[in-house]
């Protein structure tokens, strides 16, 4: 049985669907780390505005109470002293609940906005290194069938694939489109 010559371009074949393959493999782990970032931090997003949203709504009962006793004060305006001292104190309470929950808001605000640009920063990231995974997984198939046809056009088709999927594999660490 006589064996078949090995063609030499077969070894670099090899060689460049492997470094693919362990390309294509760092980008769906750090692709999924990022999509599981940006989802994390959209919940975290999403808790801080229905905080935001609790906290408005106190605001808003503090707010009318407010409006209703400084009205009272306003009509009652001939009231005896000690009821005109109750409106203030009352008046002066209704103010401070309002400031409280109108600055406690404006903190929530900052740390929902915080947790929106934390899940942005992460699809920004993750993107490239979804796009990085179907080239190579492309260049990878494509060299496959050039090893069983034994076809080497097919390998140089898979080549600028492969290299494709490598600048965006490395734009996902770098950002650079």
């Amino acid at each position: 049985m006589a064996e078949d010559k090995k063609e030499p371009w077969l070894n670099y074949l090899a060689l460049s669907t492997v470094i693919f393959a362990v390309c294509a493999t760092l980008s769906t782990f750090k692709g999924g780390g990022y999509s599981t970032r940006s989802v994390l931090s959209q919940a975290q997003a999403s808790d801080q505005w229905a905080f935001f949203q609790a906290k408005s709504i106190k605001e808003n009962l503090y707010q009318l109470q407010l409006e209703r006793v400084q009205l009272e004060a306003t009509l009652d305006a001939n009231a005896p002293a000690a009821k005109a001292a109750a409106y203030k104190d009352a008046i002066g309470s209704y103010a401070k609940k309002v400031e409280k929950y109108a600055k406690e808001k404006a903190d929530i605000q900052q740390k929902a906005l915080d947790w929106e640009k934390q899940r942005d920063d992460a699809k920004t990231h993750g993107d490239p290194f979804g796009f990085a995974v179907i080239l190579l997984q492309i260049s990878i198939l494509i060299s496959s069938i050039s090893a069983l046809l034994k076809r080497k056009l097919l390998w140089y088709l898979a080549l600028p694939v492969g290299l494709f999927g490598i600048v965006f594999f490395a734009d996902g660490f770098l950002l650079f489109f």
